[in-house]
Order: structure tokens, then sequence, then C-alpha cells
């Protein structure tokens, strides 16, 4: 039976229960805390306080069901192993963690004279023999392609990411722009460099609603991240489900992953009235989304696929076939419409 690494060690990957495949825990680098912690007032940071906070939201979405969540904070956003650990000892969930690097454009300093080779170097350190000296092993890769393409240092980390994946057979996680269509600038890129594209999630493919662009991504093999549930500023709830049932009703249920980009805690929110009303909520698709799908026709079978074996595949390396697209008894547009 496959395992599959977590921040508590090794699990089988049938363990892993209904799983969330893009959450967040914290989001706080060092050095804004460093040099901006007390600029809107008094610290935003307590050690304790934040820990003892993610506790009870986690313990919270655990009693709600949610076995496992796949947290893909790498450094650019500032991942901090032994956080993690310490919190995940008082709450029973599976947090399997990432390697990688979050860049829009450049490398960070640390990484910027280094050449491809040496950076997946680091990064198939972190899968095979741990994350520095915490003996937590990434489980998977993670790296972006935004709304400015592949430029700058991009083809330098995506080469670096496919070398490290093709290498360790581990599967990646590609942060994207869903207006500028950038899932498929990240596919062509990856899969030149020999990466299985069964092997990719699009992360915030669902933030689009155009069919079109969902369809071709996920024809390839690869998988749809549909992760932003609650965070309407890219795409209202209403018309996420209704892309989804959609995505359904086509066959496409085996390559979908559900989750929030929720975190505990987010460091870029403080101080900016933009963030002002956000709430980001672990239990909405279980809470709301769900229901409404079901409600709106699709079946148990469904959400089972998508938040048990999708996960499940995606980790355990199992590829995917591309489906054999079973149409809605009436014809779907491309762009589903923003009339609800």
């Amino acid at each position: 039976m496959p395992q599959i690494e977590t921040v508590r060690g090794q699990v089988e990957v049938t363990e892993l229960g209904p799983t969330l495949m893009h959450e967040h825990i914290f989001i706080m680098q060092p050095e804004a805390l460093q040099n901006w912690g007390h600029a809107f007032g008094p610290c935003y940071w307590n050690e304790r306080e934040r820990i003892d906070d993610a506790i009870a939201k986690l313990t919270r979405l655990r009693e709600a069901g949610i076995q496992t969540i796949v947290d893909p904070t790498v450094p650019g956003l500032g991942r901090f192993i032994p956080r993690i650990q310490t919190l995940n000892r008082a709450v029973d969930l599976n947090i399997i963690v990432a390697t990688g690097v979050y860049a829009f454009l450049e490398l960070p300093n640390f990484l910027a004279n280094r050449g491809v080779d040496a950076i997946a170097e680091l990064f198939v350190r972190e899968i095979r023999d741990g994350i520095d000296d915490t003996g937590v092993k990434a489980a998977f890769l993670k790296c972006a392609v935004e709304k400015h393409g592949i430029i700058g240092d991009v083809p330098r980390i995506l080469a670096a990411i496919a070398a490290a994946s093709n290498e360790t057979e581990t599967p990646i996680m590609v942060h994207t722009n869903a207006t500028k269509r950038t899932g498929l600038d990240a596919l062509e890129a990856l899969t030149e460099d020999g990466v299985d594209p069964s092997r990719v999630v699009i992360a915030h493919a669902g933030d689009s609603n155009d069919l079109g662009y969902l369809r071709t991504i996920a024809d390839t093999g690869a998988s749809l991240g549909c992760d932003r549930f609650g965070i309407d500023h890219f795409n209202p709830m209403a018309e996420r489900i209704k892309t989804l049932l959609a995505l359904l009703a086509e066959g496409y249920g085996d390559r979908i992953h559900l989750s929030h980009d929720a975190s505990c805690f987010y460091d870029f929110m403080v101080g900016d009235p933009v963030f002002a009303n956000e709430n980001p909520d672990y239990l909405l698709i279980s809470k709301h989304v769900v229901p409404a799908l079901l409600e709106a026709g699709a079946s148990h079978e469904h959400i089972a696929q998508m938040m048990i074996e999708n996960p499940q595949r995606f980790f355990a390396g199992a590829t995917t076939p591309a489906p054999e697209p079973v149409h809605a008894p009436a014809p779907i547009d491309d762009t589903v419409s923003t009339n609800v």
C-alpha cells in the first residue's frame, strides 16, 4: 500500500480520508514581522496565541469529519515546520506539506545565483531527507505562474520543479492566474520537461467559469484546483458551484480538487482595509458547498470522488486516463453565465 509523508510521519494513502487539497495554516514571513510588526499598532504576532487559535480552528475542522489537509506553504509564504509540528501534536489531523518556492518573477536572494540543478537538489533533499533538521518530509512540490507569465526567474523555477518531480516521482501544485489562463503555460513548460500531466494540479483553476479553459486543462489528465471557495473576490461562490456542477455533468469529477485556500492567519491582511471583510473558513465546503452540490443534483459518489478518491490517487501516483466527456442533457456554453 503506498505511503504518504505527513507532518507526523508516514501514513497509508488510503488513511487520508476526507481531504481538503489546498489550505494554509500560517502565512507569516519573519522579515515582515521583524520590520513592520508594530507598524499598525500592537504587534500582530503572539506565538502562543496564534498556535492556540490554529489548534481550535483545526480541531473544529477535524470534528467536522475532515481527516487531512494539504498545506502548500513554501518559502516565499513563510513556511516554518517546527510551528506546524507543535500544533499538530495537539490536533489529530494529517497535514501534508510541500517543498518548492513561491515567486511570481524573481527568486529570493538566497536562491538567485544558484543554478537549476542546485535548486532542484534542495527540493529533492526536502522530499527524501526532510525539511532542514525537522525530520518532516515534503510530499509534493509547489511553484507559481502568475499573470506575468513565464518570464524572469520563472523558467528556472519550473525547470527545477520538473527535475525534482521527475527524480522523486513527486506530484506538483502550480499557483496560476485563471484570468490570464496561465495554467496552460505551466502545463506546457512542465510537460516539455518530462512531467506527466496527471501528476500536476492547476491551483485556482476554479477562479474561472470558462469551461473551454477548464476542459483543456483536464483533458491533458491534469487536475483542476477548485480551491478558493469563499474567496468571492476571484469568483462568487454561486458561480463556482455552477461551474463545478457543469464539470461533474461532463464527467470531469475524477480530476477535481476541492478546498478554500484558507489560513488561520495571513500577515499580508494586517492593516490593509482591502481585506477587512475577509473571514477564511475551513468549514465552508462541509457546511455549505457540499449541501448545495447535493441539492443541485450532484451525487454522494461525486463528493467522495473529489474529497477522498482524487487526493489518494494524486499522492499514490496512479495515472488518470483522459475522460470520456458525458455532456449534460442541455448544451452548456463555454463560459458559465454570471446570472444566477
